[in-house]
């Protein structure tokens, strides 16, 4: 396993993540910058959003790229967004430049995970692949107080210059590391959508839409539910927030060790089972500050125990569309964050008792382990393991694997 490369990768990820989850902590200078509400500075998470759900499409369009040179690319097209969001002079401009920020971050996660497969040694992909995540693991644990810290004391520009160097320093890594692995096959345009004919691909989907959505009705009302609901100090919720972020990156390396004993889809099944009754827990249990905490923690480490299989699940099911399905896989990510945020507040609305918080995840968490189950029970030995394949696999071949189910 060439490891420096996924260190690279790793690279590309933190600085993805820091530029993702630093503006949960800016909306209020946002708004006192460019004189607007702070619901209306929340249109900029939304603009990134929109940003990495239409990247994820486009990718397919640099199907004929060296999987290297489609990296450097994203990394470019990464800098530029956050240079463009650093020197902002309107709002208007500032969700623009989200916008393109968030371009390459599904198409990176995507042609990333390709790459780290075909970096590992054959049985090491999962593992692999969760080394690469786990840059965005370990920017949940500094990316928003670093970010909240910097525009409180100097400016919210600041971080954003920070990452713009990080970025300068995964370009050269990449550059310098990463090694090229070659193309994947072109299967043409609509050789691209062939392997969506198939129930794996949405099952895998509507597991990552729905199980992300379950552990983000707790996640973005973690800091409610630590003190109206468990009564912990105020002063405590950023410490229970990095807590929440070191099993993030423990769960996720585990994972992708287990993943290479055990399929992907088994390990994606049993972490999301795990899950609802977590879930479940906090609603039970959550009044006690410390089963909060814990709980709160195997939840969050759940989040990323789940996302690598599912990363590596998805290349498994998609002959013939590998961009196209690794990048959809994130946009189905970044779905689910956006309806678990929105059932997470329904309580809030309608002034539910703060224990239908992850009750309401838990019924999105338990959509997910059934389409998990589902998944690895009928279709997951069905397919074959594609990352590894180059790019002179037959075209015939390809589609003769994806319509085999």
């Amino acid at each position: 396993m060439l490891i420096r490369g996924l260190i690279a990768l790793a690279f590309g990820t933190l600085g993805l993540g820091i530029a993702e989850y630093v503006a949960m902590g800016l909306l209020p200078y946002w708004a006192s910058d460019f004189n607007v509400s702070i619901a209306q500075s929340g249109h900029a998470i939304s603009a990134y959003a929109l940003g990495v759900a239409i990247g994820a499409f486009f990718i397919i369009f640099m199907r004929t790229l060296k999987l290297k040179t489609i990296l450097i690319l994203l990394i470019l097209v990464h800098i530029l967004g956050n240079v463009l969001t650093a020197f902002a002079p309107t709002f208007e401009t500032m969700l623009g430049a989200r916008f393109i920020a968030g371009l390459p971050h599904g198409a990176y996660f995507g042609v990333g995970s390709i790459i780290a497969q075909r970096l590992a040694t054959k049985g090491k992909g999962t593992s692999a692949v969760s080394i690469m995540v786990a840059g965005m693991t370990v920017s949940n644990i500094f990316g928003v107080p670093l970010g909240t810290a910097l525009a409180h004391s100097l400016s919210w520009r600041t971080i954003f210059y920070l990452v713009i160097v990080w970025g300068i320093i995964v370009l050269v890594s990449a550059i310098l590391w990463v090694r090229d692995v070659g193309k994947i096959e072109d299967t043409g345009f609509k050789g691209q959508f062939v392997f969506l004919k198939n129930p794996a691909p949405w099952l895998v989907l509507g597991a990552t839409m729905f199980g992300n959505a379950g552990i983000f009705c707790m996640h973005s009302y973690i800091s409610p539910l630590l003190t109206d609901y468990a009564g912990l100090p105020l002063q405590y919720v950023s410490a229970v927030m990095a807590a929440m972020g070191v099993s993030m990156v423990i769960a996720n390396l585990v994972s992708g060790r287990l993943c290479d004993r055990y399929t992907p889809g088994k390990v994606a099944f049993v972490c999301q089972f795990i899950t609802i009754f977590v879930l479940l827990g906090i609603a039970a249990f959550g009044q006690n500050p410390v089963a909060c905490i814990v709980l709160a923690c195997i939840a969050a480490g759940m989040l990323f125990a789940i996302s690598s299989p599912e990363q590596v699940a998805i290349l498994h099911v998609a002959p013939g569309g590998l961009l196209l399905g690794a990048s959809m896989v994130q946009a189905a990510f970044n779905l689910g964050n956006a309806v678990g945020a929105y059932v997470g507040g329904i309580p809030f609305e309608f002034e539910l008792h703060l224990s239908y918080v992850t009750i309401f995840g838990a019924i999105l968490a338990a959509i997910g382990a059934w389409s998990l189950f589902i998944y690895f029970r009928k279709h997951e030995m069905l397919f074959k393991d594609t990352a590894h394949d180059d790019d002179s696999q037959p075209e015939e071949q390809s589609n003769n694997q994806a319509q085999s189910v």
